[in-house]
């Protein structure tokens, strides 16, 4: 009968895998570029609101921010296809058909 020795590991502190933290100047950019993607689709969704809010109220509106065009449906996977189907790259903005535009729940 064979005994397995312990092997020592290093003792680890922090985050579990540091080569993976995002530097500060990187989210600082992401939040930029989101910040200037919601400002070009803002004023879309705000212009179509109040014409779609009485039929299609809670629906999902994917907004693609460099042209403008939008696509609305009840379901947001079926909505984002939509949209994907037509500009396969590049982001999306997705708002929700109601007072506010938010999704999700607070």
């Amino acid at each position: 009968m064979t005994t397995q020795q312990p092997t020592k590991r290093p003792i680890r502190r922090g985050r579990i895998f540091p080569e993976y933290t995002i530097p500060p100047e990187e989210l600082a950019r992401r939040e930029a570029e989101q910040q200037a993607r919601y400002q070009r689709c803002r004023p879309v969704f705000e212009r179509v609101r109040d014409e779609l809010i009485n039929d299609h109220y809670n629906w999902f509106m994917i907004i693609e921010p460099n042209s403008g065009d939008y696509f609305i449906d009840s379901d947001e996977d079926t909505a984002i296809k939509k949209a994907r189907q037509k500009y396969s790259s590049g982001r999306l903005a997705v708002f929700r058909i109601n007072e506010t535009g938010a999704c999700g729940k607070i």
